[in-house]
């Protein structure tokens, strides 16, 4: 009963349009001082220690990383690197864009600022090589989402928040899966560049080659330094968010230049702002959870699943659709601190692997970035396109589609997310 009254309340909140963090702040305390009798002191304590994590301050560092390399011309390098390796294959340009969102991805952990860097300058010069641009918009808007399945991913550290999982072992869960998914999107974009002979590009030279490489060599150098220093145990993920904030600010400002010191403070300010707002949806979600605990609503939850016999199979299922219709309504930081909670102790009961349950909510969140009503990818694409929501929506179904059955893949097939954290952390 209680929990009804909970997901109701909240329901009724999120349709008058209140952003999803104050929504669930008024649940908790609406509930908390009129059906309980909860001290009002547990709940400014639980503001304050839901976070006081450690691992929460990647999530700044990434951002105001992401920020710097967005703004100081490392996007473009890569992408002139992706082009003279892919660029001679059909539909090129297209797959070069699948290619340095991979490797974007690798550097910023977040999907929209993936979107906004790579798309903003691949876009115009597909359009200008003759491409259609629902093909490029496509291309951009779901490729843009390995930028939160690549490690680092700011995804990733919210579920370890949660749950208390590894963020080590989620970034290493995510690589195997991250390239498998680059590379499915890549083999879509190629089929119907060659269905529909879309332009290519001549071929690079060796030498060519070599030189795009040298030029991209420094932002790509942050992938080996951050993976690395997770890898080797030299740093934890969180000092290693703080660690790419600083390269990508002497990179930016020092190395390429592309960026002067004034633009600077922009940067802090902007990126403090999105910090500011995904560490107050944090908080909020922090304290809906300790309302579902108090309540008992997980364990509630778990008992009845175990009771009517669901499998892991089936249970899996079930999460699946819930986290794509939870998709529908709401961004993903939100969805893994409300859905996290809940279902992971079922999961644990079942004996799924917290980290392959990890990597199945992330790809989830994935799906959810590429399709409306809030679709975050496709609102940033519509923005760089110029193309309506709709108009996107359709556009985007032939890489949506092997979304959803690499989603399928994952979920059924926990080895290809669980055996290279398994090795490393032997």
């Amino acid at each position: 009963m209680n929990a009804t009254i909970i997901f109701v309340l909240l329901l009724a909140l999120m349709l008058t349009g209140m952003p999803i963090s104050i929504s669930l702040g008024l649940t908790v305390l609406g509930f908390l001082f009129t059906m309980t009798t909860v001290p009002i002191e547990s709940v400014a304590l639980k503001l304050f220690t839901g976070i006081e994590k450690f691992e929460i301050m990647a999530i700044p560092f990434f951002i105001l990383a992401g920020n710097f390399l967005t703004h100081g011309g490392v996007a473009r390098r890569m992408i002139n690197f992706a082009t003279s390796m892919v660029g001679h294959w059909h539909g090129g340009l297209a797959l070069a864009g699948v290619m340095a969102c991979a490797l974007f991805a690798a550097v910023s952990g977040s999907s929209p600022a993936t979107v906004v860097a790579i798309g903003s300058i691949i876009m115009p010069a597909m359009v200008k090589q003759g491409y259609p641009k629902g093909f490029g918009a496509g291309v951009v808007t779901t490729s843009g989402a390995l930028g939160i399945l690549i490690p680092p991913s700011i995804v990733m550290v919210m579920y370890s928040v949660s749950t208390n999982t590894s963020v080590g072992q989620l970034f290493m869960a995510g690589v195997i899966p991250g390239l498998l998914l680059a590379f499915l999107l890549g083999l879509t974009t190629w089929f119907l560049a060659r269905k529909h002979n879309y332009p290519r590009m001549p071929k690079s030279s060796w030498g060519e080659r070599w030189m795009a490489f040298r030029k991209s060599a420094w932002g790509l150098l942050l992938i080996v330094i951050v993976m690395g220093g997770i890898y080797s145990g030299m740093f934890t993920p969180t000092e290693a968010a703080a660690v790419a904030a600083v390269y990508a600010f002497v990179v930016a400002v020092f190395v390429y230049k592309d960026m002067g010191l004034k633009k600077v403070p922009k940067v802090l300010l902007d990126s403090a702002a999105m910090s500011a707002m995904l560490l107050y949806i944090i908080t909020n979600a922090m304290l809906f959870s300790f309302l579902m605990t108090s309540e008992n609503i997980p364990q509630a939850m778990a008992g009845w699943i175990l009771d009517k016999g669901f499998g892991v199979i089936s249970f899996l299922l079930v999460c699946n659709v819930l986290l794509l219709l939870a998709g529908n309504v709401m961004e993903p930081s939100s969805i893994v601190l409300i859905m996290a909670p809940i279902l992971f102790p079922v999961a644990m009961k079942l004996g799924i692997d917290p980290v392959h349950f990890g990597i199945i909510m992330v790809v989830n969140m994935e799906v959810g970035m590429c399709h409306p009503p809030v679709g975050l990818n496709l609102y940033v694409a519509s923005g760089i396109t110029k193309m309506g929501i709709t108009e996107l929506t359709i556009a985007v179904m032939p890489w949506l589609m092997t979304m959803l059955g690499f989603l399928f893949l994952i979920t059924y097939v926990p080895i290809i997310s669980t055996w290279l954290p398994q090795l490393i952390y032997k």
